[in-house]
């Protein structure tokens, strides 16, 4: 059973407060209980502060937006269907300013900031009374806070740019026609500052003085977030290169701790979250789901596994959407660069191929694989659908016969689902229903922190052996082999120029890490988003061309509806524009 690092808040926070930003702005406040009768000691202090974790279980922040729906089509995925409609607005990039997604978590984000403020500013007032104990769980409790509204402020400045700086529970409640939107530098810097403090006072996981640390934020937790702050401070919009240095240092922090380590196999990374096994020498951040069907208590879920995952029916009955579609040209590429490397079609020796990508369903718990094209054969062999010609069937042959089985082998390797978060492989118990489960979502991993720092130190001291070292890690681990054993086979070459490495750093960060919803912003900072937008739009449909009326394959729709300067930032919700007026729209939208 999951550890339950939440509470229901309400009877420990503001009552009446809803998950708006405009509800948080408005001057007067409603409160259910007096908070200056509250957190008198640390255990008091400690069930506010879990409001605060719980604030980032729902659908806008990991329970669905911030995991899944925002960080679909890359270079790497593209979502289920042609159209534009329903739940595909978002994937396609056919939004407006309107769009309920997008104000729900600008809403659930400031939402947790209003909570940690409001905890921070609690918690203050009765630190005199404190026992010296309580006392230093106080300071924990305090860096914890910090740390979660970094995290919800670096959301908040990645995907929307330019937004309003809450500082304290009372600049919340300010009259709206006050606020403006801060300058995006001014917004680092606080995330830095809190960061910085988290850092600090923060436990290394096997020092926690915690009583119920599991999935709780760490010292490590805090120095791998700013890390990955650092670096998207260094590349687009902003583009402060000094960053790079202070990434470098922070990820630095962490590795020569020897508190983390990758996991001996990948399989583990995702059999762990789908089954709720902490194993903190991986998992710096992690958002834990609990299930209210599983349980019998009423506390929030997720959609992870149950929306992106491998489509079908499950052996209990439970039906998984599939929504997210692997592109070809990604599992092309990545088979091949496997190759090089002396791997075969049908046995990679980049274990995370196959542990990464399902060429299958599920049919009441049997597996059916996309690429067995008749009943009664076996399924295609990849040798033969991966070297698919490029181009229309009429084109590659005359034969109808032919034809169709290049038409249905495309169409099949159209439909490849992530296999990461398979519940017919990896859950053991507390599946929920058609929408939701108990997987958890990972935000960082060790391995993530090791391709960052990889990045980092290229960035600023160029291919040195130990930003090629930290990559060779992350590889070898991902081929099966000893993570900390040398393997010329395998291994990046130190010889390796700077700008050889960068590109070298950016695929293995799609390998390692594809569909952990770090792709979109990674081609953000790395200030290519537009671009591989439209070339894999191009590769898509020279590979399964579109018909005169309009897509007989590759529904990569973004591709049509992708603006340059304009979705790299999604728009300020119009309900926000029309509550404070002193706020100014992104460009293009």
């Amino acid at each position: 059973m999951k550890k339950i690092f939440y509470l229901v808040m309400s009877l420990l926070l503001v009552g009446g407060v809803t998950t708006s930003c405009d509800d948080l702005l408005e001057e007067k406040s409603h409160t259910d209980i007096d908070k200056n009768e509250f957190m008198n000691n640390a255990q008091e202090a400690e069930q506010v502060l879990l409001g605060t974790y719980r604030a980032l279980v729902t659908n806008g922040c990991y329970g669905y937006h911030l995991s899944l729906l925002f960080n679909i089509s890359t270079d790497l995925a593209q979502c289920e269907g042609s159209s534009t409609e329903r739940f595909r607005a978002i994937p396609t990039n056919f939004f407006n300013q309107t769009h309920a997604e997008i104000q729900t978590t600008w809403g659930d984000l400031y939402f947790a900031v209003y909570t940690a403020n409001d905890f921070l500013s609690g918690i203050q007032k009765h630190l005199d009374s404190y026992s010296v104990e309580d006392r230093k769980l106080a300071d924990i409790y305090m860096g914890e806070a910090r740390a979660l509204r970094a995290l919800c402020y670096f959301e908040l400045v990645r995907w929307w740019g330019h937004v309003p700086l809450m500082k304290t529970s009372e600049d919340s409640l300010k009259p709206a026609d006050s606020f403006e939107q801060a300058d995006p530098k001014d917004v680092y810097a606080f995330i830095e500052e809190d960061l910085k403090y988290a850092v600090e006072v923060l436990p290394w996981w096997d020092e926690d003085p915690r009583k119920a640390p599991e999935y709780r934020l760490t010292k490590a937790s805090a120095a791998g977030l700013l890390t990955r702050v650092y670096a998207t401070w260094a590349g687009f919009p902003l583009k402060d290169e000094s960053k790079w240095a202070e990434a470098a240092k922070m990820a630095e922090l962490v590795i020569k701790s020897n508190k983390h380590s990758l996991l001996p196999e990948y399989r583990d990374v995702w059999n762990n979250t789908c089954n709720g096994i902490w194993a903190p020498k991986e998992s710096l951040i992690e958002v834990s789901f609990y299930s209210p069907t599983y349980t019998g208590h009423s506390s929030p879920v997720g959609r992870i596994g149950k929306w992106n995952g491998v489509k079908g029916r499950n052996k209990a009955g439970i039906n998984n959407a599939g929504n997210w579609k692997v592109l070809y040209p990604f599992m092309r590429k990545w088979m091949n660069w496997q190759i090089s490397k002396g791997g075969s079609y049908e046995k990679p020796i980049d274990l995370r191929y196959e542990l990464s990508i399902a060429d299958y369903m599920y049919s009441n718990g049997d597996k059916s694989y996309y690429t067995k094209i008749n009943k009664d054969k076996e399924p295609i062999d990849r040798k033969t659908y991966f070297n698919i010609p490029d181009g229309a069937p009429e084109d590659i042959s005359d034969d109808p016969k032919v034809q169709g089985q290049i038409n249905d082998l495309k169409f099949a390797c159209q439909i490849f689902t992530p296999r990461k978060w398979d519940t017919g492989e990896y859950v053991k118990d507390g599946l929920v229903n058609n929408d939701y489960s108990n997987i958890n979502w990972y935000i960082m991993r060790y391995s993530d922190l090791l391709l960052l720092y990889a990045e980092a130190v290229n960035e600023s001291q160029g291919p040195t052996a130990s930003a090629v070292e930290a990559l060779n890690r992350v590889r070898r681990r991902g081929f099966g082999q000893d993570q900390n054993s040398p393997n010329s086979a395998i291994d990046t070459p130190a010889s390796v120029s700077q700008e050889e490495l960068r590109q070298i750093i950016r695929d293995e960060r799609a390998y390692e890490l594809c569909f952990e919803g770090h792709r979109r912003q990674d081609l953000i900072r790395w200030g290519i988003y537009y671009e591989t937008i439209k070339n894999t739009g191009k590769e898509v449909w020279t590979w399964y061309p579109r018909g005169e009326n309009g897509h007989r394959g590759g529904n990569y729709t973004v591709f049509d509806y992708t603006t340059l300067g304009k979705n790299e930032l999604f728009p300020i919700p119009l309900r926000e524009l029309d509550i404070m007026p002193r706020l100014k729209q992104n460009p293009g939208w």
